[in-house]
């Protein structure tokens, strides 16, 4: 398995137009805005797809997440970023993201574009050991008591922030 770290991601401006690119690490150390996207995955019962993200982790080790998804990987659009995303995190081939808006992340000199989709997998999962130290499925009651009681990575948490307001026709970002 490659190192993280160096994986090459377009660096985009404050209007997200590719300007270059940049291994993640370097992005990261830098600053660079970068772009990422997020799929909030429910199954049949309506239950959302929450886990801990990996000790190895670069951003965030170790907290929890409503969301699965990452970074965009240099001359790959969101669309495909999101099903290579959620089909690797998840261990599923098939899944079909529907995209519902787009943000941009700031937090402590770091900054990303979060393009946010939804989708529906009702199959088993067999979640990246590498990505994912536990899993399950929450119903948005369980989930709102846990956004209280454990640390959940933050841009996912201000993701999830934003699905609710779009949900309810409110605009974001």
């Amino acid at each position: 398995m490659t190192n993280p770290a160096d994986e090459v991601l377009d660096v985009v401006d404050a209007q997200d137009r590719v300007i270059g690119t940049a291994p993640r690490g370097e992005v990261y150390r830098r600053g660079l805005t970068h772009r990422c996207v997020f799929i909030l995955v429910r199954d049949a019962e309506g239950r959302i797809f929450t886990h801990r993200r990996s000790a190895e982790k670069l951003y965030a080790p170790g907290t929890y997440d409503c969301f699965v998804g990452g970074v965009v990987g240099a001359g790959e659009t969101y669309a495909e970023a999101a099903v290579r995303e959620a089909e690797e995190e998840m261990g599923v081939s098939g899944i079909v993201p529907v995209r519902l808006f787009k943000f941009l992340f700031e937090e402590n000199g770091l900054s990303w574009w979060c393009d946010t989709y939804e989708a529906r997998w009702d199959g088993p999962v067999s979640p990246q050991v590498e990505e994912v130290d536990w899993h399950g499925w929450l119903t948005e009651e369980e989930l709102t008591r846990r956004l209280t009681e454990w640390q959940f990575v933050p841009d996912g948490l201000q993701a999830y922030r934003h699905y609710l307001t779009h949900r309810a026709g409110g605009s974001v970002g």
